[in-house]
C-alpha cells in the first residue's frame, strides 16, 4: 500500500480538475460528491498506507513518481517521504479536512458558486499534502506556494464585498514576506550543502556546520521566517483573524487542518537545523510565548465568534512554536493533532451558531441559544473543555506535555512555564466568555426557531466531538522522528505543580463564569475605569500591530505611489521616445527631393568628415 502514498495528492488534485473544468456545470449533488468524496477517498488511502507502515515496522520509506527537472548536479523529483511525522499530518489532513468538506456541503448547499468553493478546497487540500509529503524543500516549497494562493482564494471567496478582496490581499502580501524569507533559505541551503533532498540536508548539515555557526543561524532565521508567516506569529500574524472574511467552513481548515500548522510542520521536520542554531530555536521559543500571550488578550476584548476562535488559533500556535523552541518536538506536533480535533470543532458549531442566528456573528446579540441549538451547545461545550486544557480532553494532554518540558529548560525554562501557565489562564477565560454569551447570556432578539443541520453536518460535529475528548489518548509514532529511537525524556515534576497547571485554567474559566454569567461582577463598572477603556482599545486593535504596520510600510507605499502617480520611469521612456520623434521630425525637413541639395550635402559631409580625419 505504501507505494500508493502519491495517490494522497492526488485524488484531491482530480477533484480540482473536474470541478474547474466543468465550471459548474455539474448538479450540486454530484460536485458534493466530488468535492468531499475525494477528499474521503485519499483518507481511506493514507489510513491504509499508515496501517501498512506501522505493520510494517519500518522508520521511513520513499516513492519517487518521477524526476521533476534536472539542471546538473540539481535534480528534484516528485518524490514522497513516509515516517511517523508525515503519516500523522497526512491523517490529519484528510480526515479532519474530510469532516470539514462534508460539512460544507451544507454549510453552502445555497452558495450560487458552490462548484467553485469545492474546486478551491480541493486544491487546497492537494497543495498541503503536496508541503508535508515532498521528500525535497522544492516539493515542498510548491505545495507551500499552493496553500497560499488557495488561502487567497478562499479568503476573497466572496469578492462581491471589497473588505473580503482586502483581507485576502493582506493574507497573500503578508505571508509573501514570511515566503521570501523560507526561498532566500533554500538558496543558501543548496549553495552550501549542494542538496535540497530534506534528509540529505539533516544528514550533511552536522557534518558541515558547527553548532552556533553562523550559516546555520542564519538558515535557520530565513526558515523561520517562513513558518511565521504562514502559522500567522509575531510579527508576522496579523493577517490571520482577518481571514475570517471566508466561508466558516474555509475558517475551519485553514485554522485546523492546514495552512497555519505549515509553519510548525517546517521547523519540525528542519530540526537539526535548529539544533545547530540554538539561539535561534530559543528565538522560537520566545516567538511563541509572546504570540501565544498577545493574542489571549485581544481575544478577550472581541466580539465576533469567529474572530475570537481566530485569535484562539494565533495563541494555541504560539503554544506550539514555545514546545518547538524548548525541544517538545513530539510534544509541538501532539498538540497540533489535538489542536485540529477542538479547534474543527469550535469553527463548524460556530458555522451552524451563524447559520441558526441569520449569519450574525456578534456574540452580544446572541444570547440564550443552549436549548434552540442543542448540538451546537455540546460541541461548544467538549470543544471549549478541550481548548482550555480541561483534565484528560485531549488539550490537556499535549499542553501539559509542552509546558513540562519548558519547566525542565535550563535557564529560562521557569519564565516560558510561567507564561504559558498565565496563557491558559486567559484561554480559559476567553472561550468561556463566548461560551457563557452565546449559550446563557440574555437573548438580544435572534432565537432561531431550530438548528441548523442534517446528517453531513451534525455527522461531523458528532466525530469531533469524540476526538476532542479522547484524542488525547491517541499515541503518535513520532519520537523516532526526532530522537533517533532514544525516545523523549519522562518528565519528572511534583503533583504540586501538576495540580497548579491544572487548576489555573479552570481559574480562568471561573472568572468568566462569575463575570459572564453568574454576574457576580459587573463588566460595566470594571470598564468604568479610564485604564480599563486604554486596555481594551489597545488589546482590541491587537497591540496595535495594524496601525505600526500602516505607518511604517502601508502609508509610506501609498504615499510615493501618489507622488509617482505619473509613473517617473515611464517618463523616462516616454522622454526617450519624444525626443525620437523630434529629432524625426528634423530629419524629415532635410528629406527636399532637390538633387542639388543631396550633392551639396554629401560634398559638406565629406568636407566635415575629411577635416576631422586630419585633425586626429
Amino acid at each position: 500500500m505504501q507505494e500508493l502514498i502519491w495517490l494522497l495528492p492526488t485524488f484531491p488534485l482530480a477533484g480540482f480538475l473536474i470541478l474547474v473544468l466543468t465550471a459548474g456545470a455539474l448538479p450540486k449533488r454530484v460536485v458534493a460528491f466530488i468535492g468531499a468524496g475525494s477528499i474521503g477517498l485519499s483518507f481511506v488511502t493514507a489510513l491504509l498506507i499508515a496501517l501498512d507502515f506501522l505493520g510494517a515496522g519500518e522508520d521511513f520509506f520513499v516513492r519517487e513518481v518521477w524526476t521533476w527537472m534536472s539542471v546538473g548536479s540539481f535534480d528534484p523529483g516528485f518524490s514522497f517521504y513516509l515516517d511517523g511525522l508525515s503519516l500523522v499530518m497526512m491523517l490529519i489532513i484528510t480526515g479532519v479536512g474530510f469532516l470539514i468538506h462534508l460539512y460544507a456541503t451544507g454549510y453552502m448547499a445555497d452558495d450560487p458558486s458552490f462548484s467553485r468553493f469545492f474546486s478551491y478546497m480541493n486544491l487546497f487540500v492537494s497543495a498541503m499534502l503536496m508541503l508535508v509529503l515532498g521528500d525535497n524543500l522544492v516539493l515542498l516549497y510548491l505545495g507551500w506556494e499552493g496553500v497560499g494562493l488557495c488561502s487567497y482564494l478562499l479568503i476573497g471567496f466572496w469578492y462581491t464585498k471589497p473588505e473580503n478582496g482586502y483581507a485576502a490581499r493582506k493574507a497573500f502580501v503578508v505571508t509573501r514576506v514570511g515566503d521570501t524569507s523560507m526561498a532566500i533559505g533554500l538558496f543558501l541551503l543548496f549553495a552550501q550543502l549542494g542538496t535540497l533532498n530534506i534528509q540529505d540536508i539533516l544528514e550533511i548539515a552536522p557534518l558541515e556546520w558547527d553548532v552556533g555557526s553562523g550559516l546555520a543561524m542564519a538558515t535557520a532565521l530565513l526558515l523561520l521566517g517562513g513558518a511565521v508567516g504562514k502559522s500567522a506569529q509575531l510579527p508576522l500574524q496579523t493577517w490571520l483573524p482577518d481571514a475570517m472574511a471566508g466561508p466558516t467552513p474555509i475558517s475551519a481548515l485553514i485554522h485546523a487542518a492546514t495552512m497555519v500548522t505549515a509553519g510548525v510542520y517546517l521547523i519540525a521536520r528542519t530540526h537539526v537545523l535548529f539544533e545547530l542554531a540554538p539561539s535561534v530555536q530559543l528565538l522560537v521559543a520566545w516567538i511563541g510565548l509572546i504570540t501565544l500571550l498577545m493574542a489571549g488578550f485581544t481575544a478577550l476584548t472581541q466580539s465576533d465568534i469567529k474572530r475570537i476562535l481566530a485569535f484562539s488559533t494565533v495563541s494555541q500556535i504560539g503554544y506550539m512554536f514555545l514546545g518547538l523552541g524548548v525541544g517538545a518536538w513530539s510534544a509541538a506536533i501532539f498538540h497540533l493533532m489535538t489542536h485540529a480535533f477542538f479547534k474543527a470543532l469550535l469553527f463548524l458549531a460556530s458555522g451552524t451558531v451563524i447559520l441558526s442566528v441569520h449569519h450574525e456573528q456578534s456574540i452580544f446579540k446572541m444570547g440564550g441559544l443552549r436549548k434552540a441549538l442543542p448540538i451546537s451547545f455540546a460541541s461548544f461545550l467538549i470543544g471549549s473543555l478541550a481548548l482550555t486544557a480541561f483534565p484528560y480532553t485531549s488539550g490537556y494532554f499535549s499542553k501539559d506535555e509542552i509546558l513540562l518540558a519548558a519547566l525542565e529548560l535550563e535557564g529560562l525554562g521557569i519564565i516560558f512555564w510561567a507564561g504559558g501557565v498565565l496563557g491558559a489562564f486567559f484561554t480559559g477565560m476567553y472561550t468561556f466568555r463566548l461560551f457563557f454569551v452565546v449559550f446563557f447570556g440574555k437573548n438580544q432578539g435572534h432565537a432561531p426557531e431550530k438548528e441548523v443541520g442534517g446528517w453531513h453536518m451534525n455527522g461531523p460535529l458528532i466525530i469531533l466531538m469524540v476526538l476532542s475528548l479522547f484524542g488525547g489518548f491517541i499515541s503518535i509514532p513520532v519520537d523516532p522522528v526526532f530522537y533517533a529511537g532514544e525516545g523523549h525524556a519522562e518528565h519528572h515534576v511534583s503533583g504540586l505543580v501538576h495540580g497548579f497547571m491544572i487548576a489555573v485554567p479552570l481559574l480562568g474559566i471561573l472568572v468568566s463564569y462569575l463575570y459572564f454569567h453568574a454576574k457576580v461582577f459587573s463588566v460595566e463598572k470594571l470598564m468604568s475605569y479610564r485604564i480599563s477603556k486604554e486596555l481594551h482599545k489597545f488589546w482590541y486593535s491587537g497591540w496595535g500591530m495594524d496601525w505600526l504596520y500602516d505607518r511604517v510600510f502601508v502609508f509610506p507605499f501609498i504615499w510615493l505611489s501618489r507622488i509617482n502617480r505619473a509613473d517617473l520611469v515611464d517618463q523616462f521612456y516616454a522622454g526617450i521616445a519624444t525626443m525620437s520623434r523630434a529629432v524625426n521630425a528634423v530629419l524629415v525637413k532635410t528629406q527636399t527631393g532637390y538633387l542639388r541639395w543631396y550633392a551639396l550635402s554629401m560634398a559638406v559631409g565629406l568636407i566635415v568628415v575629411m577635416f576631422f580625419g586630419a585633425l586626429l
